[in-house]
Parts: C-alpha cells; sequence; structure tokens
C-alpha cells in the first residue's frame, strides 16, 4: 500500500507542481489575466500562488507535512475557483462552459486535498514512505 500512496501522492502532484512553475516564471503574463479576472493584487497574488503550489505540491509529493501541504492546496484551489473560474458571470456559451469546467475541476481538487490532509492526519506515522509525519492530529 505504501507504494501506491506515494504513486498516488505524486501524480496528484504534479499538475500543481508544473502550474507553479508557470506562476513563477510567467508571473507578469498571469497578472495581468488575473487582474483581468478581477483578481485584487495580481502582481503579488501570482507569486504568491505559485509558492502555495510548489510548497504545498511538494510537501505531498515528498511526504513533509503531507497534511499541511494538503491544506496549502485547498487554500490555493477554493479562491481560485471563485475567483478565476467564474462561470456564471460569462455570457458567452463556450466561455461559460470553459470556466464551469475549471471551476468544478478544482473543486473537485480541493475536496481531494481536504480527504488527503484528513488520511495523513488520521493515519499519522504509519503511512511509509514520508520524510515526516503529519504536523496535525485527528486521530
Amino acid at each position: 500500500m505504501d507504494v501506491l500512496v506515494l504513486i498516488g501522492r505524486i501524480l496528484f502532484c504534479v499538475l500543481f507542481l508544473n502550474s507553479a512553475v508557470g506562476h513563477l516564471t510567467k508571473a507578469k503574463a498571469m497578472a495581468g489575466y488575473a487582474g483581468a479576472r478581477g483578481v485584487p493584487a495580481p502582481a503579488v497574488a501570482v507569486p504568491a500562488s505559485g509558492f502555495l503550489l510548489l510548497a504545498g505540491g511538494l510537501m505531498v509529493a515528498f511526504g513533509v507535512w503531507a497534511d499541511l501541504g494538503a491544506l496549502l492546496l485547498v487554500v490555493f484551489l477554493v479562491p481560485t475557483a471563485l475567483l478565476m473560474h467564474s462561470f456564471w458571470k460569462e455570457t458567452a456559451e463556450e466561455s461559460k462552459t470553459m470556466e464551469m469546467v475549471n471551476f468544478f475541476k478544482d473543486l473537485s481538487l480541493a475536496g481531494a486535498a481536504l480527504m488527503l490532509l484528513a488520511f495523513f492526519s488520521y493515519v499519522g506515522h504509519d503511512l511509509g514512505l514520508t520524510l515526516t509525519g503529519p504536523l496535525f492530529d485527528i486521530s
């Protein structure tokens, strides 16, 4: 089971780590887009969210306080769904559909990250192939 959980953690985090690279290397362009979507202080929000993605993704993937890492991903995903993918504001059907897909993708990933938070916190040090145990204890 330990190997399956490790593979799952890594696969789960590929999206976040890839996004972190984009947020940190293309911050100016992404800030322009985020600003157009109504994100406050996009020049700060984009790199800050990139660091959230990077820290959360690495923590979950490597098993370093993976429960905290999962929480960081939730902190990124929920506001992103609401601010960046507000499909209810779209008038063009194609844009509305694309934003709706991304909105629900982000909410679904936030749900998965919450389950990981609970899983890591509950299982604690019994979960193998991690570098540390959890930060939180919900047992």
